[in-house]
C-alpha cells in the first residue's frame, strides 16, 4: 500500500503514530497492573482499582485505534521514513551544496588584483632569500631552474638526487652531493660559512667594492633531509638567512612543507617568513589561499590553472615554464663566463636536443609529444616531460624545428 502525503506531512503522522503505539502499550502493562493490584486488596477500594484498570484499558485501546488508522494512512511504514529521512536531509544540505555550487562556479575570466607575473623581480626587490614548497610533480625542479638563470651570480647546488644529465647547463663542480654524497654537501655548506665569515671581513674593510663578483646563488635541494644528514645544514640556513642578503649570498631551499622544523628552524618560524619568500606551488598554494587568505575563489583559480599557477608569499603567480627554453640557462650562465668563453654555435646540441632532432628527421612533418619520446627512447624515459619539452623549446628557439601548442599540449616537429 502506498501514500499519497507529501513528506512534510509523513513526519507529523509518524510522530503520531509512534506515540499511540506505545501509549497503547503503556497503558495495557498500567491497567494490567491495576486489575492485578485491586484482586489483591480490600473490599472497599476494589470497585476504584478496578475502574481505573478498565478506564486505563479503554485508553489504551482508543490509542491502538488511532494507531491502526495512521498506519492506513501512511502506508507502508519503512517506505514513509526512508522518504520522510530523505526529505529531511535535503532541507538539511541544500544550503551547503548551494554554497559549494556558488563557491565551485568561477568567472573564466576573472584574476586576482594582487597577481604577479615575474617572481624573479618580486624576489629581487624584496632581497630575501627563497624558500620553495611543493610536493611531488608539482614543478619543483622546472622554477628552480628558471630562477637559478635568472637571479644572478655563480649558482651551486646541493643535490643529493642528482641523475647525470641534471643540472647539465652548470660547472659540474658546482653540482654537489651526486649519490647520496652528503659528506660532500656537509663539508661545502661549511665553507659556505666560512666564505661568508670572509666577506664580512672583507666588506669591512673595503666595502662593497671589495665583494664584488663574488655573488652566489646557492639552491639546497630537498632540504628536510639535509637537516637530518647534514650536522652544518641548520646553522648554514640560519647565517645565510640572517647575514648573507648583504654580502650577495643568496640561497633557495626546498622542501615539502612550509613548517619552520622542515628548515631546521626548530622554534623561529619567524627567521622564515621574514627572511624568506615562500612561493608555494601546487595543493601547497592552493591549501594557503583555503586556510590562510579565507580565498574560495583564488583557491579555485589556482587550481584551474595547474603549474603554471602558485602562491609568492602572499600573491598569486601565474608563469607558463613549459615553453621555456633550456637556452635561457645557456644563455645566462655563459653571459656570466665573459668574452673568453663564448657560447657553442646553435648547430652545437646536447644529447638529448640530438636524440629529440634526430627523431624528428626520421618522422618528418609528426607532431612529436613528450609522451612518445618517453615510450620510444630509452635516454628520455625516466626523464620529466616538462623536462622534454624544455628541449623542444630550446630546439625551435635554436632554428631546428618549431613548436605547436604550449603547456602540457606542447610539441614540436621537424621543419627545414
Amino acid at each position: 500500500m502506498t501514500t499519497n502525503l507529501h513528506p512534510s506531512q509523513l513526519h507529523q503522522y509518524l510522530l503520531l503514530y509512534n506515540r499511540a503505539k506505545w501509549s497503547f502499550w503503556g497503558s495495557l502493562v498500567v491497567s494490567c497492573g491495576l486489575l492485578f493490584l485491586g484482586a489483591t486488596q480490600k473490599p472497599q477500594s476494589k470497585p476504584w482499582i478496578l475502574g481505573a484498570g478498565v478506564a486505563t484499558l479503554e485508553v489504551g485501546r482508543r490509542h491502538r485505534q488511532t494507531a491502526k488508522l495512521l498506519l492506513e494512512s501512511l502506508g507502508d511504514i519503512e517506505r514513509a521514513s526512508r522518504l520522510n529521512f530523505q526529505a529531511l536531509a535535503r532541507t538539511q544540505t541544500q544550503t551547503t551544496a548551494q554554497l559549494a555550487l556558488t563557491v565551485g562556479a568561477i568567472d573564466g575570466n576573472w584574476q586576482p588584483e594582487n597577481m604577479i607575473t615575474d617572481p624573479v623581480e618580486y624576489i629581487q626587490k624584496k632581497q630575501k632569500h627563497v624558500a620553495l614548497i611543493g610536493g611531488t610533480g608539482d614543478g619543483k625542479s622546472t622554477l628552480t631552474q628558471f630562477l637559478s638563470s635568472k637571479i644572478g651570480g655563480r649558482v651551486v647546488v646541493y643535490d643529493s638526487d642528482a641523475k647525470p644529465d641534471d643540472w647539465s647547463w652548470l660547472d659540474q663542480n658546482d653540482v654537489i652531493g651526486r649519490k647520496g654524497n652528503f659528506k660532500a654537501i656537509d663539508t661545502a655548506m661549511g665553507k659556505d660559512l666560512e666564505n661568508l665569515e670572509d666577506l664580512v671581513q672583507l666588506r669591512g674593510e673595503g666595502g662593497d667594492n671589495a665583494i664584488a663578483g663574488r655573488e652566489r646563488f646557492v639552491i639546497a635541494e630537498e632540504f628536510p633531509i639535509l637537516v637530518d644528514e647534514c650536522g652544518n645544514a641548520s646553522p648554514w640556513l640560519k647565517k645565510h638567512a640572517k647575514r648573507g642578503r648583504r654580502y650577495r649570498q643568496f640561497i633557495l631551499a626546498i622542501a615539502q612543507n612550509d613548517t619552520a622544523e622542515n628548515f631546521g628552524l626548530q622554534g623561529d618560524k619567524d627567521t622564515l617568513y621574514s627572511c624568506f619568500v615562500l612561493v608555494r606551488l601546487g595543493q601547497f598554494g592552493r591549501d594557503h589561499a583555503r586556510t590562510k587568505l579565507k580565498d574560495p575563489q583564488l583557491e579555485q583559480w589556482l587550481k584551474a590553472g595547474g603549474k603554471k599557477r602558485f602562491m609568492v608569499d602572499d600573491c598569486p603567480c601565474e608563469l607558463d615554464l613549459s615553453i621555456w627554453g633550456q637556452n635561457a640557462i645557456v644563455d645566462k650562465i655563459d653571459d656570466s663566463r665573459g668574452d673568453d668563453q663564448q657560447r657553442s654555435p646553435s648547430s652545437e646540441l646536447n644529447e638529448y636536443e640530438q636524440i629529440i632532432l634526430d627523431w624528428g628527421q626520421q618522422h618528418p612533418g609528426e607532431v612529436l609529444k613528450a609522451r612518445t619520446l618517453k615510450q620510444f627512447t630509452h635516454p628520455l624515459k625516466k626523464m620529466p616531460p616538462d623536462d622534454i619539452r624544455i628541449f623542444m623549446q630550446s630546439l625551435a628557439d635554436k632554428g631546428f624545428g618549431e613548436v605547436e601548442g604550449e603547456g602540457d599540449k606542447l610539441g614540436w616537429k621537424w621543419s627545414v
